[in-house]
């Protein structure tokens, strides 16, 4: 019976959970067909809470590892390989950025933070310093031990030709698992966000970091502004999140037409994309891009950046329009389009990544575990 670590004991929330949720499901629908024994290493055991009773899952909790980098570090170098040494793994497949040092002749590493490939102003320096370290010195963490990973994990083209460019490295491109809203969007009262919907609306959800580009649209805003042009812009800040949210919400909190309403609960933000009538996503970085794929499910107008990850995510989708993210006259020339009904969308660039690709995880765990026999055969 085919042994697999799963390691998640850094996945704790948000669309990083979600690569351990979407991963366990997979896993238990092939488990039994390909005999299959798993070990999962996760924070909290309430986590996986649907899998704790399965004969083939053992479940092994690590509650302190996300307390401090030192112990993350101790777990991913020194303590895993005793682990490994215990458990004798066919498989042992990272979920979380860091390459362990284990015994264990077939290992993947999935890679889901970007920073490294991120050029940040010197301006932004102090307001965003767990950024700006992940920025200098994560090239050097995904580094070492990288080689070891038969595959490298990523969900984007663009990540694939950074990765082999830097490392050198086996890739593979997996696409998130696209997911309808899970709620009656229609049921959650949005007054208390005191947002006029009588005027043309747009919405940008994300959590203020430097590099997800508030200012762009705050700066088309204040054009817009001086034009005397009617509509609302919401963005999910208010000023208390961190450093860089204070800096935005004094320097343009003058702008009639924002609205800045803070971060919201999931079952918000999927109302608001029901509500609202075009998306802004002015992003620099992303490894996807979570907003534009869910919005795309309402079928509504986005702006998005012309960047190859927004270009990768869209897609087929025809509705929409792009623009630099450093240009704030052509956000605006966008946006006043959107108002007039004259915007014109740009024609979808599709383009699916070389293989190895796969747009669900059933996919490419029968891949992984096919590449993962065929190994232990060939050092049997």
């Amino acid at each position: 019976m085919p042994k697999i670590v799963i390691s998640g004991v850094n996945l704790v929330e948000g669309g990083i959970l979600t690569i351990l949720q979407d991963c366990m499901a997979a896993y238990k629908k092939i488990a039994h067909a390909n005999n299959l024994e798993l070990v999962v290493l996760v924070h909290s055991k309430s986590l996986v809470k649907d899998y704790l009773d399965q004969d083939n899952i053992t479940v092994l909790e690590y509650p302190k590892i996300k307390s401090s980098w030192i112990r993350r570090l101790y777990f991913e170098f020194i303590y895993s390989k005793k682990l490994s040494n215990k458990i004798k793994p066919d498989v042992w497949f990272s979920l979380h950025d860091i390459t362990p040092n284990v015994n264990c002749k077939f290992q993947v590493v999935y890679c889901h933070n970007p920073s490294p490939f991120y050029k940040m102003e010197r301006k932004y320096y102090f307001f965003d310093t767990t950024f700006l370290l992940f920025n200098i010195f994560y090239k050097y963490l995904y580094g070492v031990n990288i080689k070891k990973n038969r595959y490298v994990i990523i969900q984007q083209n663009w990540l694939r030709e950074a990765f082999k460019k830097m490392y050198g490295v086996n890739t593979i491109v997996a696409y998130p698992i696209q997911k309808s809203p899970q709620i009656n969007t229609e049921l959650i009262n949005l007054d208390y966000l005191n947002i006029d919907f009588n005027y043309p609306t747009f919405f940008y959800p994300s959590i203020p970091r430097v590099f997800k580009n508030f200012e762009v649209i705050c700066e088309a805003a204040e054009i817009l502004d001086n034009q005397n042009k009617q509509f609302k812009i919401i963005l999910t800040l208010n000023g208390a999140e961190n450093k860089y949210s204070k800096y935005i919400f004094e320097k343009y909190k003058h702008v009639k037409n924002l609205n800045f309403i803070g971060i919201q609960k999931r079952s918000v933000i999927e109302a608001l994309y029901n509500k609202v009538d075009c998306l802004i996503f002015p992003s620099k970085l992303e490894t996807w891009g979570l907003p534009l794929s869910e919005f795309k499910l309402f079928e509504k107008p986005i702006l998005a950046s012309d960047l190859p990850y927004a270009h990768e995510n869209i897609g087929t989708y025809d509705k929409a329009s792009f623009f630099d993210p450093s240009d704030a006259n052509k956000l605006a020339e966008l946006i006043t389009a959107f108002i007039e009904n004259k915007l014109v969308f740009d024609k979808p660039k599709p383009a699916s990544p070389a293989f190895p690709f796969f747009d669900n995880w059933e996919n490419l765990l029968n891949f992984l575990t096919i590449e993962a026999e065929k190994n232990k055969q060939q050092h049997a």
